[in-house]
């Protein structure tokens, strides 16, 4: 595959301040995986990036779930072949700090991410240590951007590690959130309830059958469909998943738990949230309260279930977008006609 000198990219030089822009393609490490990459997908936390929130490190380019083919590979790097269809885990780990040394990757003290913290996928080329690109076969390429975000949900299974015959209430049915749903009853999820606006991200879950149970919350009032979701379950749930991003959501979430149960944070919430909860009834009742955020070495399990069938996730990608629309892409994502969103290139 002959290689261009340049390549378009979006870039921001500043929060809220991008561009399309030409800039001469990656540099390709000895172990490096140089991707021309097909699509990349958009979510929430791309939103928050752009507002300078997360992790973010500027000038950037972002996207952190890359799609495409192996257009080039360094010296050192044997498995690929041009052409092959790829996916990327966007993560870089130094292996030397306090928290590496300790086996705890995810918490690495110079924990770098494509299109967070260092280039990412909205671009024509993206490079990758090879030890970080995957293979994929069934999947399109704009449901494989799907890979990134439900690595994140196989993540957050393994620190929930459900119980046999769990219950679960989930607030939210975003894509990765749709993801973690499917997982959980595939994995000790006995009975699996969405609590989540009406329309079309409710309607979707149904059509993946995520679920067993569905509850269209009204946008105007739900507090009564709240109160029948406590009334219809007077022992809680064993696990309760917030995966909005909303503080207020999380804070009444607790009230969900049963006693002995866990409190899952999964959403991506401003940096200013805050929540208050009673620490007697944290304590009183023994609830574990877990964090999962981002994802290690889960892209061939998630590979496994996504490339499979067994997850599903069909139409969670309702729109797509050139980089030169990038204004329209954030707006869809913002009023929410986009369930998710990718980037293609051809």
């Amino acid at each position: 595959m002959s290689l261009p000198q340049t390549m378009k990219a979006l870039r921001y030089d500043k929060p809220k301040s991008y561009a399309v822009v030409e800039v001469p393609l990656p540099k390709v490490r000895d172990n490096d995986v140089l991707i021309k990459v097909k699509a990349c997908g958009v979510c929430g936390t791309d939103l928050h990036i752009h507002d300078g929130e997360f992790i973010a490190k500027f000038p950037l380019i972002p996207g952190h779930e890359t799609v495409g083919v192996v257009a080039a590979v360094g010296k050192d790097v044997t498995g690929f072949e041009v052409g092959e269809r790829v996916c990327a885990d966007n993560s870089e780990l130094c292996m030397e700090c306090f928290y590496c040394r300790r086996g705890q990757l995810l918490l690495c003290e110079k924990f770098e991410a494509h299109g967070v913290t260092m280039d990412g996928g909205f671009a024509e080329y993206c490079a990758y240590p090879a030890g970080k690109v995957f293979k994929i076969h069934n999947l399109s390429d704009v449901d494989a951007t799907l890979l990134e975000p439900a690595s994140c949900a196989c993540h957050g299974l393994e620190k929930i590690a459900p119980k046999l015959g769990s219950s679960v209430l989930m607030f939210g049915a975003g894509p990765t959130g749709l993801c973690l749903a499917q997982l959980l009853r595939h994995n000790g999820g006995a009975n699996v309830v969405i609590a989540a606006p009406e329309g079309l991200k409710m309607d979707l879950a149904k059509k993946l059958d995520a679920a067993d149970t569905y509850v269209p919350l009204s946008r105007s009032n739900p507090e009564a469909q709240f109160e029948q979701i406590k009334k219809d379950h007077p022992y809680g749930f064993d696990i309760v998943v917030e995966a909005t991003g909303s503080a207020k959501i999380l804070e009444d979430a607790i009230h969900y738990v049963r006693r002995g149960g866990k409190l899952v944070v999964y959403g991506v919430y401003s940096d200013s949230a805050r929540v208050s909860w009673p620490p007697s009834k944290i304590f009183g009742d023994e609830i574990t309260i877990l964090g999962s955020f981002s994802e290690t070495f889960m892209f061939p399990a998630t590979i496994d279930y996504l490339d499979s069938g067994k997850v599903k996730v069909d139409g969670i990608v309702n729109k797509t977008y050139k980089l030169e629309q990038w204004g329209e892409c954030l707006e869809a994502m913002r009023n929410k006609t986009a369930i998710k969103a990718a980037i293609v290139f051809d």
